[in-house]
């Protein structure tokens, strides 16, 4: 009972994040599923179940608050869908503890990208120019929906990312058609678990508990996409998977705990100072907003 409660809370939190940021439900809910021993498929089948009335949820508040750009929903989201089986399958295929080490790294990655993303760029808003192509959109839903069923995340971090980087559509836009096209995702991905692993091999206690907190905290995270700091939550969530993610690396690879605990003791460092760092820059950008702002008026 004590890890429902716990994992209804991981979903709460990282539905908080997903929401505002378009991207790391599942790549922080299934890095922490890892952490607490589940093989990769079955953390990666719980989370995409989850996900099924999470994004519902979400996608509709976010249509409610109009941030959902119907075109690239209709587009990109069968393909991900097709992606996210096919993921699935494969992830499925592979023995638990082989799979665990490359799971990890490839989230590690992903963790990886989303400081740099939120950091580096800083969640700077694009020009917002012409169409989003479909030849563009089907692929990138592909390729995000078979990395988001392998890795248990990933069509948020793909996805969000290259839209944010076309240039084409408003930043609370692509985060909204984002999380409401992971629903086709999120079904594409659970098919794909339940008939390679049958029921038995998925936790549905695990994945109701996810969704709870999920449900609980999307419509929130929805009404946060407008008013949110992205860098700073971006940092920190990225920092939150880097940290959990090397630590099982380490781990898998042979490392004694001395090694283990010391890896996390300087990533966590790291991580706090690039949070420290990211408030800062976030202030300096605010204040710098305000003095244009007095200079105009």
């Amino acid at each position: 009972m004590r890890n429902l409660i716990v994992l209804g809370f991981v979903g709460l939190f990282a539905q908080l994040i997903d929401g505002s940021l378009g991207m790391a439900y599942g790549v922080t809910s299934s890095t922490l599923l890892l952490a607490a021993g589940i093989a990769p498929a079955a953390a990666s089948a719980a989370v995409h179940f989850s996900e099924i009335g999470t994004t519902l949820v979400s996608g509709f508040s976010h249509h409610k608050l109009g941030n959902v750009d119907w075109r690239t929903v209709s587009i990109i989201a069968v393909p991900g869908g097709v992606g996210a089986f096919f993921g699935a399958t494969l992830l499925s295929s592979i023995d638990g503890d082989t799979a665990k080490p490359w799971v990890a790294a490839l989230l590690l990655g992903l963790g990886v990208y989303v400081i740099w993303r939120f950091l580096t760029l800083g969640g700077g808003r694009p020009q917002f120019r012409g169409k989003l192509s479909a030849l563009f959109l089907a692929p990138l839903g592909v390729v995000a929906g078979l990395m988001d069923a392998i890795g248990g995340g990933g069509w948020g971090p793909v996805g969000t990312t290259s839209l944010l980087s076309s240039g084409r559509l408003e930043p609370r836009k692509v985060v909204g058609s984002i999380d409401t096209s992971e629903f086709v995702v999120a079904i594409g991905g659970s098919l794909g678990f339940l008939l390679a692993l049958g029921s038995q091999g998925i936790n549905f206690g695990y994945a109701g508990a996810l969704l709870v907190g999920g449900v609980v905290a999307a419509p929130f995270a929805a009404w946060l996409v407008k008013h949110l700091a992205a860098r700073v939550l971006g940092v920190a969530a990225g920092g939150l998977i880097v940290l959990t993610n090397i630590t099982t690396i380490v781990g898998s690879f042979g490392g004694s705990g001395f090694t283990v605990l010391t890896v996390a003791a300087v990533v966590f460092v790291s991580w706090i100072s690039l949070i420290v760092w990211a408030v800062r820059q976030e202030r300096e950008s605010r204040a710098l907003e305000q003095e244009l702002e007095a200079a105009t008026a």
